[in-house]
């Protein structure tokens, strides 16, 4: 559960960054194509023109030096080349954010005038022809109307080389690719933090550095730097939950949550321990995991000196040693907890209900640490090892038995060998 909870502020950020990922950049990609296609148009006529009123021999000079001069724009930020300079001088709004197209009627500002354009008419204009009658959005261009449609059939155009995964439109291929290549172009001026998406950055310096978190959540008093991502925010409030699983009916407020349970399901597990091999089904289950092997505990308490390894677990045992809420009581054995999801978790000690069964033997567990561990008699798996002598065990509670062992054995032989040498 702590997992879940730590994972749900990425989820939400992902969620903002993707919606308005898709309508910004898409629109934005549909008028660069008309407008390129206008400039190539513009370009051809013109060129046609001068060919008609020079010699032959000075219109083929030309076309050698046009033809000499591609690719010779190159962006000193990112490398890419250009054929044209103002092809150059449009991409580095990318990097330097300038919009100096506004609208006067919404205050929206773009970096293309043909984008303000095409805003207007669909925002303003109430020009919107194309309507998807599946959920009733209006589009300006038909090409928009045809990629928004892939989102309702499942089309996924594009696919990833390196693991197979698939998606409906070529940004979001492009950003997931970053998670394999660890790419980060997006730096902060401010403080130097990178990110992989430029919405992202955007929402870093909005939220840390502009002072414009205006929107407050009156439930619980966290603030956001947009409307939507306070609306995403309430779901945890209202407990409201769009997205439902189709194979067993169980619901979740976010797609991003969706899709980790749906890998219960398909068992894929993408995300790999690089030391043992093991896998998981989400990236916060593996960082976990890894701390298992590196005995690396963060989290320190700074009442009693105890560590964690995770910051929820900090919290956690804080709440239960040192601030006297342990309001849930068992009344069988008189063991006091924080919260009665954790009661009734330990109930079944009580209760002797098993909730986990083996799918080898038919044995059934409490927990499902226990069937976990249980599952490494089938599999063989021993992931923690001994640096002493590298004898390996299942569990870590067993190799640290053989440590305390092992220690003591070594204590006996060194008091053992000082007693011979006394005696000598």
């Amino acid at each position: 559960m702590a997992f879940i909870k730590e994972e749900s502020e990425d989820f939400r950020i992902e969620e903002v960054f993707s919606l308005k990922q898709d309508t910004e950049e898409q629109t934005e990609l549909m008028a660069l194509k008309e407008e390129k296609q206008e400039l190539k148009k513009t370009e051809q006529n013109d060129f046609m023109t001068v060919e008609k009123s020079i010699p032959a021999e000075t219109s083929s000079q030309k076309k050698a030096q046009k033809t000499k001069s591609n690719s010779y724009f190159t962006c000193h930020q990112c490398g890419k080349s250009f054929n044209k300079k103002y092809n150059l001088k449009d991409h580095m709004k990318v990097h330097t954010g300038v919009k100096p197209f506004t609208c006067d009627q919404c205050g929206k500002s773009f970096r293309h005038k043909l984008t303000l354009n095409s805003h207007m008419k669909r925002e303003h204009a109430g020009e919107n022809a194309l309507i998807c009658h599946q959920c009733g959005k209006s589009f300006s261009t038909k090409a928009s109307l045809t990629t928004h449609m892939r989102f309702h059939t499942g089309e996924r155009l594009f696919t990833c080389k390196m693991c197979g995964k698939s998606f409906t439109n070529k940004s979001h291929l492009d950003t997931h690719m970053r998670t394999h290549t660890a790419e980060k172009p997006f730096t902060c001026d401010q403080c130097g933090k990178s990110f992989g998406h430029k919405l992202t950055l955007n929402y870093h310096v909005k939220r840390e550095h502009a002072g414009e978190n205006a929107l407050i959540c009156h439930q619980c008093g966290k603030s956001f730097s947009s409307k939507a991502s306070l609306k995403t925010h309430m779901r945890f409030h209202t407990g409201e939950r769009l997205f439902t699983c189709s194979l067993c009916g169980k619901s979740f407020p976010y797609k991003s949550h969706l899709d980790t349970h749906m890998r219960i399901h398909t068992g894929e597990k993408p995300f790999t321990c690089k030391m043992c091999g093991k896998s998981f089904t989400n990236k916060s289950h593996l960082d976990s995991h890894v701390k298992t092997h590196t005995s690396e505990k963060p989290f320190t308490c700074d009442q009693c000196g105890k560590s964690f390894r995770h910051k929820l677990t900090l919290n956690y045992h804080v709440k239960r040693e040192h601030s006297g809420e342990n309001d849930a009581i068992c009344h069988q054995c008189g063991k006091s907890f924080s919260c009665t999801a954790s009661l009734k978790t330990h109930m079944r000690l009580h209760t002797g209900e098993r909730l986990f069964t083996c799918s080898l033997c038919g044995k059934s567990f409490p927990y499902k640490s226990y069937l976990d561990y249980h599952m490494r008699i089938h599999t063989g798996e021993k992931p923690f090892t001994c640096k002493m002598c590298g004898k390996s065990f299942t569990n870590k509670s067993h190799l640290d038995s053989h440590i305390k062992l092992t220690l003591q054995r070594n204590h006996s032989h060194v008091i053992s060998v000082e007693r011979v040498s006394d005696i000598s």
